[in-house]
């Protein structure tokens, strides 16, 4: 009996841990996050290869490639679904400009083994499904309130790094990065403006 049920607590906590995990594994941010904190020089770099930038570095270019990534995703379905065609400019901007910063900072994460995430994270994906199951204004209206929303974000992200930032090429990545960012989030806030 006791064997019995030892057996059917270990098969529990499997599941359980499983499905904990299950969740975890869905999202390609927190996935990246993770892969970045076990290849912690100060702790295993024999095995891991070592990342070549301190936590922080590595948590804001995780952070910036998701929000890169989201920015391009987002502005691919504006493109299709968007009816203001100052939306459309301003989506056919987004993919422009942050496939350009994407693609730079792959190539820098790869020089320092940082692993990025491959797909939006979580929290970007509600978006875009939110935002694919609107038409019409309500689509413009949606997509322009998420691209402040963003963008706000974007700004002070890229700020912080750009002075805070320890590994120099990140820190001048940021830096570079930030006055378009600066310039997306101008445009956006106008957009907004005028359409109220």
């Amino acid at each position: 009996m006791k064997k019995l049920f030892s057996g059917v607590l270990i098969a529990s906590a499997a599941l359980t841990f499983q499905a904990c995990n299950s969740g975890a594994s869905n999202d390609s941010k927190a996935n990246a996050d993770s892969a970045n904190y076990t290849k912690d020089t100060s702790t295993n770099a024999a095995a891991t290869g070592g990342i070549g930038v301190d936590s922080d570095d590595s948590k804001f270019a995780v952070e910036a490639a998701n929000g890169g990534m989201a920015e391009v995703e987002l502005a691919k379905l504006a493109e299709t679904k968007a009816t203001n065609p100052k939306v459309k400019e301003f989506a056919a901007m987004m993919i422009k400009d942050h496939t350009k910063a994407n693609t730079e900072l792959m190539d820098l994460a790869k020089t320092k083994n940082i692993t990025l995430p491959t797909t939006v994270g979580a929290d970007q994906q509600k978006v875009m499904d939110d935002l694919s199951k609107k038409s019409g204004a309500e689509f413009d209206k949606g997509y322009v309130d998420a691209m402040v929303t963003d963008h706000d974000k974007d700004v002070k992200l890229f700020e912080k790094a750009s002075t805070d930032a320890k590994d120099a090429e990140l820190k001048s990545f940021a830096t570079k990065t930030l006055p378009v960012l600066k310039m997306h989030k101008e445009n956006i806030d106008a957009l907004q403006k005028n359409m109220k």
